[in-house]
C-alpha cells in the first residue's frame, strides 16, 4: 500500500492537467464566453478605475465604460461595412487587371519551363487515356473476344440492361415559413448568443469584482491567502499591461497602415488599416492577412507590380519595427511566455477552442504560467512555458564543463562579464560551479578525468582574467609595484604616503582540497588589483614552514578559503592550527556561498573562533578595507598625539 503513496505525488499533476484540459474542452460553450468576458474585464478595468476617482460609483463607472467601448465598437464596425459594401461594388472594374495579372503569371509556351511543363501535362494525359474501367478489365475482354462462339453468343442474348442513362430529376420539398426563417436564423443565433453571454458575464464581473476576489480566495483556503493574493495580483497586472498596451500597439500600427495604404492610393486605406489593427490580435496569422487584402487588391486595382512591391514593403517594415523594437519595449518581457511556448501554446487553444482560443491564446497562457509560478505541484508549467531561464549561469557554465567543452564555458563567463563585475563572475558564476562539482565528487558522481578537466579548466580562465578590466588604469605611465606592496588599496587616498610600518600582507589559504584552492586564488587575484600584497598558497602547504620563511606580523591577515558542502569542518581545524600559532593576527574565514546567520556561522567554529566569516568575495575585501581602513586611522591618531 506504501507504492501508490509515493507515486500519488509524482502523477497527480498530470492527473489534474489531464483534468482541467477534459472539463475545458466539454465546457467550452460555457467557458469561451467566460474567458472572452474576463478579457474584456482585464481591459475595461483601468478605465472604470478612472471614472471611479472623479469620483463616480461602482455601477456608474461601469455603465459608462460600457457605453463608451460600444460606441466605439459600433464607430468602427458602421466603417468597416461601409466600405466593405464599396469594395464589393468595385470589384467587377477590376476584372481586366485580375485578368491579365493571371495570364501575366503563365509561363510562355516557347520558353523551357513552358515546355517542360506541356511534356509534363502530355503524360498525365495518357496516364488518363490509359486507364480502363475495373468493371471490365481489358484482359478478360481480351480473353472473351477470343472464345469461340462468343459473338453469337452476344447477339442471341438480349441486351440485360437498358443503353443509356436514366434520367434524374430533384424534386424541391416544400418549405413552410417557420422552417425557412429556422434555416435562415440559425447560423446567426450562436454567436449572437455567445455575444450576449459574454455581454452579461462583463458587466457582472466588472460590477461584482472585489466580491468574486474574495470567494476566489476563500475558496483557496487561509493557509493559501498570501500565495493566492500574490498570484491574482500577478495575473492581473501581467494580463491587463499586455491587453492595454496591445490595443495600443495595434491601434498606432492600424493608422500607420493605413495612412502608408492611402498615400500608396489602396482604395478604402481605412478599411485596411481597421482590419490590420484588428486581426493583430491574432499571434503569428493575423498581421500577414491582414496584409494579404490590400495586397490582392493593388493587385487588381494597378496594371504594374510596383504598388504590390510597396505594400509588403510597408507591411515588413511596420512588423519590423514593432515586434523587434516596440513589442518588447512596451510588454514584451511583462507577459513571460516564451516564444516557442507561445507558437505551442497557441495552436493547443486554438485545438482545443478554435477561434476563441486564438484570440485568447496570450491571456490563457499567462494564466497558466502564474498557476505554475505559485503552485509548487504545477512549477512544471511556468518551466517549460515561461521566458526565465531553463538553467542559472552557473549551472550552464558547470554542465558546458562536464560536457569537456571549455570554450562554451568561456564564452558563458565571457558575456556574463559584459553585464557584470569580475568579483560578480567569481561571486555568482564560478564558484558556485565549484560548489556543485564538490557536491558530485562526494558523491562519487563525479569521474577523475571531468573533475581534473574542469578544475583545470576554471583555473586557466582565472589566469586569463588577471589582466581583465587593467587596460584603462594603466593608461598612464606609472611606477612598477612589487608583489609586497607597502600601502594599502589605491582607493585610499591617505595610504599612498604612509611608511612601511603600515604595510598590510594578505596569506591565502585553502582549507582541504583543490577547489578550495581555485577560490583562494580568486580572492588572491582581486586583493592585487586593490593594491594589497598577496600571498596564496597551494593547497597542503605545511603552515609551520610559513611561520619559518615568511613569518606573519601583527598588522598581516590570514584568510582561509573554504567551498561548501564540507566547509565548515575543514576551515575549523585549519583555524585553529593558526591560532594556536599566531594568537594575536586577525583570521577572516571564507564560507563561500553560505546564505545563513553570519554569527551562528561563527560559533560552528567552536571555542576558536574567527574574527570574521565572508560568506562571499566581495564580502571578504571589503572586511579587509575596513579592517586596513581602521589601521591607518589610528596609526594617523597616534602620529597625532607623538
Amino acid at each position: 500500500m506504501s507504492r501508490p503513496r509515493q507515486d500519488w505525488p509524482t502523477l497527480s499533476p498530470l492527473v489534474i492537467l489531464a483534468g482541467i484540459v477534459l472539463i475545458l474542452y466539454f465546457a467550452r460553450a460555457i467557458l469561451i464566453p467566460l474567458a472572452l468576458a474576463l478579457t474584456l474585464n482585464f481591459l475595461l478595468t483601468p478605465l472604470v478605475n478612472f471614472f471611479q476617482k472623479l469620483p463616480m460609483r461602482r455601477v456608474p463607472a461601469v455603465v459608462l465604460a460600457l457605453l463608451i467601448s460600444f460606441v466605439a465598437v459600433a464607430g468602427v464596425g458602421w466603417v468597416v461595412a461601409r466600405q466593405l459594401l464599396q469594395v464589393a461594388n468595385d470589384l467587377p472594374k477590376y476584372r481586366l487587371n485580375i485578368h491579365n495579372k493571371i495570364e501575366a503569371l503563365h509561363y510562355p509556351a516557347g520558353s523551357a519551363l513552358g515546355r517542360a511543363t506541356e511534356s509534363v501535362e502530355e503524360i498525365g494525359k495518357e496516364f488518363s487515356d490509359s486507364t480502363i474501367n475495373p468493371e471490365a478489365p481489358s484482359s478478360d475482354l481480351s480473353r472473351r473476344a477470343s472464345q469461340p462462339g462468343a459473338q453469337a453468343g452476344s447477339q442471341a442474348k438480349p441486351a440485360s440492361r437498358p443503353q443509356g442513362p436514366f434520367p434524374v430529376q430533384v424534386v424541391a420539398v416544400p418549405v413552410n415559413g417557420l422552417a425557412y426563417l429556422r434555416e435562415v436564423l440559425a447560423p446567426a443565433v450562436i454567436p449572437l448568443a455567445t455575444t450576449g453571454m459574454v455581454l452579461i458575464f462583463t458587466v457582472f464581473i466588472l460590477i461584482k469584482q472585489e466580491d468574486l476576489r474574495d470567494r476566489f480566495l476563500r475558496l483557496a483556503g487561509v493557509p493559501q491567502l498570501h500565495a493566492m493574493t500574490l498570484a491574482l495580483d500577478d495575473a492581473g497586472r501581467r494580463i491587463s499591461r499586455y491587453l492595454v498596451m496591445q490595443f495600443v500597439v495595434n491601434a498606432c500600427y492600424g493608422i500607420c497602415f493605413g495612412v502608408g495604404l492611402f498615400f500608396i492610393g489602396i482604395p478604402n486605406a481605412t478599411l485596411w488599416g481597421v482590419i490590420a489593427g484588428l486581426l493583430r490580435i491574432v499571434p503569428y496569422v493575423g498581421a500577414p492577412t491582414a496584409m494579404a487584402f490590400p495586397l490582392v487588391l493593388s493587385l487588381a486595382v494597378f496594371n504594374g507590380w510596383g504598388p504590390p512591391v510597396l505594400v509588403f514593403l510597408l507591411f515588413t517594415l511596420l512588423e519590423l519595427i514593432a515586434a523587434n523594437l516596440v513589442e518588447p519595449w512596451l510588454y514584451g518581457a511583462h507577459t513571460g511566455i516564451s516564444s516557442l511556448a507561445l507558437l505551442v501554446t497557441t495552436v493547443f487553444w486554438t485545438t482545443l477552442w478554435g477561434w476563441a482560443g486564438l484570440v485568447l491564446a496570450v491571456p490563457l497562457t499567462v494564466c497558466v504560467i502564474v498557476l505554475g509560478r505559485y503552485v509548487p505541484r504545477m512549477s512544471f508549467l511556468h518551466i517549460l512555458l515561461g521566458d526565465e531561464t531553463a538553467l542559472s549561469v552557473e549551472a550552464q557554465f558547470y554542465q558546458r564543463l562536464l560536457a569537456l567543452d571549455q570554450e562554451d564555458a568561456r564564452l558563458i563567463a565571457n558575456n556574463f562579464l559584459k553585464t557584470h563585475s569580475l568579483v560578480s563572475l567569481y561571486d555568482g558564476v564560478l564558484i558556485p560551479a565549484l560548489t556543485l562539482a564538490e557536491q558530485d565528487r562526494h558523491k562519487g558522481a563525479l569521474g577523475e578525468r571531468r573533475e581534473s578537466f574542469l578544475f583545470l579548466s576554471v583555473s586557466e580562465i582565472i589566469s586569463e582574467l588577471t589582466g581583465y578590466g587593467l587596460e584603462e588604469t594603466s593608461a598612464k605611465p606609472r611606477k612598477a609595484k612589487s608583489r609586497w606592496i607597502s600601502s594599502g588599496p589605491p582607493d585610499l587616498p591617505s595610504s599612498r604616503a604612509e611608511p612601511a610600518a603600515s604595510a598590510v600582507r594578505v596569506f591565502c589559504l585553502p582549507a582541504n582540497d583543490q577547489a578550495d584552492e581555485i577560490a583562494s586564488s580568486m580572492l588572491a587575484q582581486l586583493l592585487e588589483r586593490s593594491g594589497y600584497g598577496v600571498l596564496s598558497l597551494p593547497v597542503g602547504s605545511p603552515f609551520e614552514e610559513i611561520l619559518t620563511y615568511l613569518p606573519p606580523e601583527p598588522q598581516d591577515i590570514i584568510c582561509i578559503s573554504a567551498v561548501p558542502p564540507f566547509a565548515f569542518a575543514q576551515s575549523r581545524a585549519l583555524c585553529q592550527r593558526v591560532r594556536m600559532h599566531l594568537p594575536q593576527i586577525r583570521i577572516l574565514a571564507g564560507v563561500w556561498g553560505f546564505s545563513g546567520d553570519i554569527e551562528k556561522a561563527k560559533e560552528r567554529f567552536g571555542s576558536v573562533q574567527p574574527d570574521r566569516v565572508a560568506p562571499s568575495l566581495a564580502a571578504a575585501i571589503e572586511q579587509i578595507n575596513e579592517w586596513h581602513k581602521a589601521k591607518l586611522a589610528s596609526e594617523a591618531a597616534g602620529r597625532v598625539e607623538a
